[in-house]
């Protein structure tokens, strides 16, 4: 016979209210409350009717999440930490990848509302995302992560994008260089706002931001490592060779790295370079990878906490939450040689 909510609750002497609000996640229940009917639960391997439930109120109990490559590092570790939130609460968290293609994006969406998602997620590759309004967003809750687009007074939700191309420049200043260039991305609000800090950075300081130094390319998301190292390539063929490179994410990094060493030049010491996410593997690299470190586990986190809020309708009023970046220095800028020796 299956065990029933009303069941754990006579046996632990409380409410079967009491017993529902820890199984919705709800925050009004004591620690040591919530601690007896869970650990009963899990004694009596007790699993809730989602379906029944559903039902009853109108929910599924699950959140849709579309990201532009679901392999990237970035959007892995993000949806890991969303989901162990979603799943400490009893949601499920259904992916989807739009495979950085605007129309596959909005196939997935149409998808995910259809499927009566609570609340959806979405890391847009659209440069425009006005189209939105046309998919649902109306009926179903909607985070925009990772890339905002205020005109749609949505939940957003990301790294403080301008902050991160500050910090990467300016580290990059500190060390002693003076030639410095970037490789973007198109179009995405990350990649404006980086490329707005990283010339914030130059200008305070004073030095020059020629237009060849920056180099702006598309689905760095896919095949950053690809992207990054032709766009190296080009930066390496200029008469004046940059001495350092702020890359847009660490991928984009790894292959910048690539084409520095195949023209048999040393990274830091002649080209210094800094990635952004810090992904896992950064400090194992052959030339281990200053990055930007924009909280990817904290976003996930958020994100998760922000959709439940959403999902019990404790939360209406659109709201911008920006999870600030730190400096993660290795090899990559300040290796033994890594400040450019002065000419005597």
């Amino acid at each position: 016979m299956a065990v029933r909510l009303k069941d754990i609750a006579q046996e632990l002497g409380v409410s079967v209210v009491t017993v529902s609000k820890v199984l919705r996640g709800n925050s009004d229940i004591g620690d040591a409350t919530r601690k007896r009917v869970l650990k009963r639960m899990k004694e009596l391997n007790y699993r809730p009717n989602m379906l029944a439930r559903g039902l009853a109120n109108g929910r599924t109990y699950t959140v849709g999440l579309v990201v532009p490559d679901l392999v990237h590092p970035f959007f892995a570790e993000c949806a890991k930490a969303l989901g162990g939130v979603l799943r400490n609460s009893n949601r499920a968290l259904i992916l989807a990848s739009s495979e950085d293609d605007p129309e596959i994006e909005k196939q997935e969406i149409r998808a995910l509302i259809s499927r009566g998602v609570d609340v959806l997620i979405i890391a847009s590759c659209q440069s425009d995302l006005r189209s939105f309004r046309q998919l649902g967003d109306e009926v179903t809750p909607c985070i925009l992560f990772d890339r905002n687009f205020p005109h749609l007074k949505a939940h957003f939700v990301g790294s403080d994008d301008t902050r991160v191309g500050e910090l990467a420049t300016e580290h990059l200043i500190k060390i002693g260089r003076k030639r410095i260039a970037h490789i973007g991305a198109k179009d995405t609000s990350p990649a404006l706002d980086r490329l707005r800090g990283y010339r914030n950075a130059l200008e305070k300081h004073d030095l020059a931001s020629p237009s060849k130094y920056v180099v702006i390319r598309d689905r760095l998301e896919e095949t950053g490592d690809l992207i990054g190292f032709e766009a190296m390539q080009q930066l390496l063929q200029l008469k004046s060779v940059p001495d350092a490179v702020f890359c847009y994410n660490d991928l984009t990094a790894v292959g910048a790295t690539d084409a520095i060493l195949q023209a048999g030049l040393r990274v830091p010491e002649d080209i210094a370079l800094i990635g952004c996410g810090n992904f896992r593997y950064a400090k194992y690299l052959r030339v281990p990878l200053s990055s930007i470190d924009h909280g990817t586990a904290e976003l996930g986190r958020i994100t998760g906490e922000l959709a439940l809020d959403l999902s019990e309708k404790r939360e209406r009023k659109p709201k911008s939450i920006l999870v600030p970046p730190t400096l993660v220095a290795r090899h990559s800028t300040v290796g033994d040689a890594a400040r450019p020796k002065t000419k005597k």
